[in-house]
């Protein structure tokens, strides 16, 4: 289950792609447009800056934008870098890897096999999924906001 933190940074990732041609956003106005309480909203910013996804400038004509295109920020990127794994047991993952304290021989584990695939096919689409990409499913769905 994702984290309510990686939702609103996905929302407010989305929102920034949206207003590309808008120039930068506010926290404020962010917060607003993603549904994102404010405070919550700057650590979330804080992360996306550090991480590399997002640029932010202070003062008057200053805020936040997205450093690189809508189709070069895919979800898999955001999920790992608030909730880390994507792998639903930790012995499938590649960064966050540990072994099951109950298996006895991973190479002939027939549960961990089954969850590596969940987890190749899982992360395959989600770097499918960019923002661009969700752009276009909102379009199509109607749900342009």
């Amino acid at each position: 289950m994702l984290s309510k933190r990686t939702k609103y940074a996905l929302n407010a990732l989305l929102h920034l792609a949206k207003a590309r041609n808008e120039g930068p956003l506010s926290a404020a106005d962010l917060a607003v447009r993603a549904g994102v309480p404010h405070k919550f909203l700057e650590a979330i910013l804080v992360d996306l800056r550090n991480a590399g996804l997002i640029t932010s400038k202070r003062g008057r004509s200053g805020g936040h934008t997205l450093r690189k295109a809508p189709k070069e920020i895919h979800m898999a990127e955001v999920i790992r870098l608030f909730d880390g794994a994507i792998g639903l047991v930790r012995c499938v993952t590649h960064n966050y890897y540990e072994r099951c304290e109950e298996c006895v021989d991973e190479r002939t584990c027939g549960i961990r096999d089954v969850f590596v695939e969940v987890r190749e096919a899982t992360v395959r689409m989600l770097k499918k999924a960019t923002l661009a990409d969700v752009i276009k499913r909102e379009d199509r769905l109607g749900g342009s906001s």
